[in-house]
């Protein structure tokens, strides 16, 4: 309960809602009902520098929640306004804004509201048209601003925005979606149709509507008490997804899940990758690189923006974070064991995000921000580097092939026949970490960059390494998993991770949080992804597997860049459960995987072959 709600007051307006004599002084705060064009009303905040006046103005910066936008009242300021701290001392008119149906905002909440494309009426809404009246609304009603209007959120926040940018209100100059949820299909809640099942504790938050606007948070009560800190253990325990319903038979999010476990027209049209066109003004999309919630949001909405939008200022940001790190200062920039450097936030928020907001909102705004098209940290470097374009030009598709022994080598076996296989068996399932205690939280979170070797050492992962390289190895771009397997069950998974083995003299680095580790041989995972093979033709009609035949399975791990530097091995695992993190597959094939039964979940073998006419392995971007 602690991790969960300091994990809400993250997302607010001020981490600790703690009285800052700063903000106090400096800006002047009134709240106000908008009526939207169908007559709902939103609850705003807007924060007016006290210094504004007819001589003096000041854009707005805005930001759209479902995580509430408090302190409300009277004379309760936040402790800090805006994205950063330079953007608050830089001075703006923020604004914060409950969406439909949360907090003190009147309407109904909908997950991912669907994108209305062509509005004929005014009960026709959506968020992107509440975007439009909002701000319609603050420059007829707000003083002293300068015309310009610019919006960011993190997570569903980034989410709000996207939608957001979709408003075409030509106020609407600059947009900075954060970590934004996109697709719940393919982020967050599913990754390629594989439900996340680290997320069990988050539906109360989701799947609760709000009786009457409240500065309460009124899912409280639907909160699971586990009565165990042990999440592994809890979800074993607790059986099939169906069983859920014991906790959230009234939740409606959770019964979504369970009524569209395919990608129908439910997911589809919550999606909003499809509507990302005609967007004008500058866009500026940010990520990391460890982000275990949303980390197919960031890189799909900038190159969908890229794509649909040519000519329009659209930029990409990635750092060495998790979910939303860069919005706070740690001083020694870590995640998990890994150590990137010192200030690393500060420099994205002051060298970058300021500098976006600042040329857009108040500067001349024709583009030239001396910024990169992708601003990008290499995490094996542990540097930023800068790009024209992403993917980068100069990078270079190649292929890593599995071999026998385990083996990984950028040459093609040619042995006629050559397999390797392991017994997968649901009720043993692989764990998704080694550390316990990071199996109950909210959402996951350490597992994008953690040791893997007690992975490697399971009889039922596969594990294939390079010898110690030569030179340095830059991974820049995409990556791709093309296996060939067969399986004796009728479903499976399968889970590659993209791994860096650190050589045995690796010194520990001084900030090293858990003592017990030591980074000599350590097997950082750098990039990994989940694949549902019933899906494997199709996203919206799954076909159970033909047992014994080898099948052809490709899907897509996300963006990497990484140098594996001379001395280390790149190793590939490929495994079928990853728990509790997702859900476990049957491995026999059932319409419907959240009505699967105890008597469902059966052992199978599966094999993935390296040989002439059926090679497996990860293809690749090097950077010259």
């Amino acid at each position: 309960m602690k991790f969960f709600l300091l994990l809400i007051a993250f997302f607010t307006v001020s981490p600790l809602f703690a009285q800052s004599e700063w903000v106090k002084e400096n800006y002047a705060k009134v709240e106000y009902d908008i009526a939207m064009r169908d007559g709902t009303k939103l609850h705003t905040i807007v924060y007016s520098p006290k210094d504004a006046s007819a001589s003096k103005t000041y854009p707005f910066l805005m930001q759209r929640t479902c995580y509430s936008v408090a302190p409300y009242g009277d004379g309760k300021y936040p402790g800090q306004l805006g994205p950063s701290k330079f953007l608050m001392q830089d001075k703006y008119i923020f604004v914060y804004q409950d969406v439909r149906g949360r907090y003190m905002s009147e309407g109904t909440w909908t997950n991912m509201t669907p994108q209305i494309a062509n509005k004929t009426t005014k009960e026709q809404v959506d968020e992107s048209s509440d975007t439009y009246d909002t701000i319609e609304w603050l420059l007829k009603n707000i003083p002293n601003h300068n015309g310009r209007v610019g919006q960011w959120g993190i997570s569903y926040p980034g989410f709000y925005t996207v939608a957001g940018a979709l408003s075409q209100h030509p106020a609407l100059k600059a947009s900075s979606p954060q970590a934004p949820v996109s697709d719940f299909f393919f982020d967050d809640f599913h990754h390629n149709g594989a439900f996340t099942q680290g997320y069990f504790l988050t539906f109360p938050v989701f799947g609760i509507q709000n009786p009457k606007p409240t500065t309460d948070n009124w899912w409280l009560p639907g909160l699971i008490n586990a009565k165990t800190k042990d999440g592994y253990q809890f979800n074993l325990d607790l059986g099939p997804l169906k069983n859920f319903d014991a906790y959230y038979k009234d939740n409606f999010f959770w019964q979504e899940h369970k009524d569209h476990p395919n990608y129908d027209e439910f997911w589809k049209k919550r999606s909003i990758i499809p509507h990302l066109k005609n967007v004008k003004h500058a866009v500026m999309t940010v990520g990391g690189w460890f982000d275990a919630e949303d980390l197919y949001g960031p890189l799909t909405v900038y190159k969908t923006l890229e794509l649909n939008n040519p000519g329009t200022y659209n930029t990409l940001v990635m750092g060495p974070f998790g979910h939303g790190r860069w919005s706070q200062e740690t001083g020694h920039t870590l995640h998990s064991n890994v150590y990137f450097g010192d200030s690393v936030a500060t420099f994205y928020q002051r060298e970058i995000e300021a500098k976006f907001f600042q040329h857009f909102l108040k500067g001349t705004g024709d583009g030239k921000t001396g910024l990169p098209d992708a601003y990008l940290f290499n995490t094996g470097k542990k540097s930023w580097e800068t790009f024209d374009k992403w993917p980068a030009a100069n990078a270079e598709k190649k292929m890593l092939y599995f071999h026998a022994n385990g083996k990984l080598s950028f040459d093609a076996p040619k042995t006629a026949r050559a397999f390797s296989e392991y017994v997968s068996d649901p009720l043993k399932p692989v764990p998704d970490i080694e550390d316990n205690t990071q199996t109950m939280g909210f959402t996951p979170f350490n597992y994008m960059s953690e040791d893997q070797r007690f992975a490697a050492r399971r009889p039922d992962v596969l594990v294939f390494q390079t010898e110690p390289l030569t030179e340095d190895i830059t991974l820049g771009g995409e990556i791709m998993a093309k296996l060939n397997f067969s399986t004796t069950g009728s479903d499976a998974d399968f889970f590659v991770k993209l791994i860096d083995v650190y050589p045995g003299d690796e010194p520990n680095h001084a900030y090293l949080p858990n003592k017990n580790i030591t980074l000599s041989n350590y097997h950082q995972m750098v990039r990994s992804e989940i694949m549902r093979a019933r899906f494997r033709n199709s996203f919206e009609k799954p076909a159970p597997l033909i047992p014994n035949k080898i099948t052809p399975l490709n899907f897509r791990l996300q963006d990497v860049l990484h140098t594996f530097k001379k001395g280390h091995r790149i190793q590939i695992q490929v495994q079928s459960t990853v728990f509790p993190l997702f859900d476990r597959n049957p491995q026999k094939y059932v319409p419907n995987i959240y009505l699967a039964t105890e008597q469902d979940f059966i052992k199978a073998t599966h094999r993935v072959y390296h040989q002439l006419g059926a090679l497996s392995g990860v293809e690749i971007e090097i950077l010259k």
